[in-house]
């Protein structure tokens, strides 16, 4: 059953790219008693430990354990959750009180026209409205309404006094897009859900693993990381301290299953499961890896699909590179219209993905 009010608080609470506190107390306050460890490193990413709950099972002729090279430990698996969103930082205010900004993140300008937006400040958040400069429809000649502004020419404007919005507004404060949650009958709608969906995952999976019948045999250590939409940077500081066998990156990804796109270009199509990353343009997946997820979803009858993305990254790819390496997969949910403030997912891929990932790692000896 899925705690559709998580998933709203997690995708309504801002954070951008280093600005992602909100969001990890948020986290910490909600997982409180669930793990066995947790801390905060230096760029900020929560890292928490989920202790083994059964002892592994015995393979072959036992030796005695050689404890310098760490193999009296369970296997480790790490779970990387990024807790960024896409937004901007406040650059200039100037002498009318508009705000100008520079982007945290990829934005598609085509996406930012007459969006409303969250200023947030030490001393509190203001909504405003984000348009590009230029002539409005009734005074504008075609050529100027068949132009894609360039990020540099949005600004904000929050409808107060130039005087007002100077004391209020400071260079280095933080903005989000601002839409209400949606949930229809099939979907969840939000801002954000890339990547408060992989956060999702983190806390749910660790939930159900923590009382589920049987146990699992594995280490996890599921960090809720920062910066990735700006280069993966909390989830390679995370990565190298906790050195992990096994990662996964948990995200979303593209589902074009919408209209102007070719079928051949979908990436996920929602509705069909859980999906498999087998690559994108940060990552290979490891083949093993892929087979196994592959066996469980089908031992399960957990609705999966494969998934190739031609350009992106996720927090595994970090993982996979960090000290002396790991093998590495990434765990996604297909996800319509990424980086916008109507980001769709399908809920019953939202479950699967779960149930998936639930499954697997309870399998790992």
């Amino acid at each position: 059953m899925l705690n559709v009010d998580l998933f709203r608080r997690l995708c309504e609470t801002p954070g951008v790219p280093g600005r992602e506190h909100r969001v990890r107390a948020l986290i910490a306050k909600e997982t409180k008693g669930l793990f066995d460890a947790s801390e905060t490193d230096a760029m900020g990413s929560l890292i928490c430990t989920l202790k083994p709950t059964r002892k592994r099972a015995a393979k072959g002729k036992a030796t005695k354990p050689d404890k310098a090279a760490g193999h009296d430990r369970p296997t480790r698996v790490m779970l990387a959750a990024h807790m960024d969103e896409i937004g901007f930082f406040v650059r200039h205010v100037d002498e009318n009180g508009m705000i100008w900004v520079n982007p945290a993140g990829g934005f598609d300008t085509r996406n930012l026209f007459a969006t409303r937006v969250l200023v947030c400040t030490p001393n509190g958040d203001y909504q405003g409205v984000m348009n590009p400069g230029g002539k409005p429809i009734h005074i504008s000649s075609e050529a100027d309404r068949t132009k894609v502004p360039a990020i540099e020419e949005f600004f904000i404007d929050l409808g107060r006094d130039a005087k007002e919005v100077q004391k209020l507004v400071e260079i280095g404060d933080f903005v989000v897009l601002d839409q209400p949650f949606l949930e229809t009958p099939a979907k969840l709608v939000s801002k954000a859900v890339d990547n408060r969906l992989a956060c999702y995952l983190g806390i749910e999976v660790c939930r159900r693993l923590a009382k589920r019948k049987g146990g699992h045999a594995c280490e996890i250590v599921c960090a809720f990381t920062t910066q990735e939409e700006v280069g993966l940077r909390g989830a390679q500081t995370a990565a190298y301290a906790a050195k992990a066998d096994i990662g996964v990156g948990l995200d979303v990804t593209l589902a074009c299953d919408t209209p102007g796109v070719p079928d051949n270009q979908r990436v996920t199509k929602q509705g069909l499961g859980a999906g498999i990353l087998v690559q994108d343009s940060s990552m290979i997946a490891d083949g093993e890896l892929v087979d196994d997820v592959v066996r469980i979803a089908r031992t399960h009858k957990i609705p999966f699909q494969k998934s190739i993305l031609p350009r992106g990254g996720q927090d595994g790819a970090a993982i996979q590179r960090a000290g002396v390496g790991a093998r590495c997969i990434a765990i996604v949910t297909g996800t319509r219209y990424i980086h916008t403030t109507t980001e769709m997912v399908d809920k019953a891929d939202l479950e699967a993905t779960v149930d998936l990932l639930v499954e697997w790692l309870a399998s790992i000896e």
